[in-house]
């Protein structure tokens, strides 16, 4: 299905191509292909106000959207897929399942990318 990939900030470059290859191979690992995918990179300012208007936290977080590059793309998409890291049960598993496609993502492409929850909670 489609992806769609919006850039609606100035501060960091975004490199479309690659970013759309990479959650290519997100999504089909995740077995997520057949959903239409839409990822929107905005400023701190806009992600906070959003934070403060959705969730009451008057802070910026990469959570509501796909932030600026592959490792922090796949951690969002697990996010909405229902993935959290609240406590360390809840960590494991999204780490182990966001590591599995980073992997995937590193063995197609040679890149080394790690997974953004690396060192959230003690191992």
């Amino acid at each position: 299905m489609s992806l769609l990939i919006r850039n609606m900030q100035r501060v960091v470059y975004l490199r479309r191509v690659p970013l759309r290859k990479n959650l290519e191979i997100a999504r089909s690992c995740l077995r997520v292909g057949m959903f239409d995918l839409g990822v929107i990179c905005i400023n701190n300012a806009r992600i906070r106000q959003i934070n403060k208007d959705y969730r009451k936290k008057d802070l910026a977080t990469n959570v509501l959207s796909f932030p600026f590059h592959e490792v922090t793309a796949v951690h969002g998409l697990c996010h909405l897929l229902g993935y959290t890291h609240d406590i360390p049960e809840n960590w494991r598993k999204m780490f182990e399942k966001e590591n599995e496609v980073l992997m995937e993502i590193n063995r197609t492409t040679g890149s080394t990318l790690k997974p953004l929850s690396t060192n959230h909670f003690d191992h």
